[in-house]
Parts: structure tokens; C-alpha cells; sequence
């Protein structure tokens, strides 16, 4: 079995990139990082993003590394 190497992911570069679900559920299969929520203390890393998924404009908050999990989430819209 050939498993797929995690992206390198820049924090900085997060925003309004493509993203499909591995396993799709209520229809929802390609999402966009709608909003990356930068903490207050600019000295703090980047946590939390916000993703859309298209075909419901359903969002959901996630720590941004949960785009790495190659079993959830492929790069682009697949």
C-alpha cells in the first residue's frame, strides 16, 4: 500500500486554498480555507483556520496541521 507523503503546508500561504475530502459526507467533498485565524499575540504560531466547503458554504473551525492527515484531506480540489 502506497502511502501518500503529508504536504508541506507555509501557515502564510493557507488562505483561499482548495482542499477535498478524502471521505465526503452530506455531499461535501471540495472545501476553501475561508479564513485563517491569525492569535492575537503576533509572537503566537498560527492554530485555527476556517474552512467552506462549497456545495453547502457549511464552515467549520480546524487546527490548520489537520490538513496534513492524508487519510481526511487531499490538496486541491481532486
Amino acid at each position: 500500500m502506497i502511502t501518500a507523503k503529508p504536504p508541506k503546508l507555509n501557515p502564510r500561504k493557507l488562505l483561499l486554498s482548495k482542499w477535498t475530502a478524502v471521505a465526503p459526507q452530506r455531499k461535501e467533498k471540495h472545501f476553501i480555507v475561508s479564513k485563517v485565524l491569525w492569535p492575537d499575540d503576533p509572537a503566537a504560531p498560527l492554530e485555527w483556520i476556517e474552512l467552506e466547503a462549497v456545495y453547502s458554504k457549511r464552515l467549520q473551525v480546524l487546527p490548520w496541521r489537520a490538513l496534513q492527515d492524508t487519510a481526511t484531506w487531499r490538496q486541491g480540489w481532486l
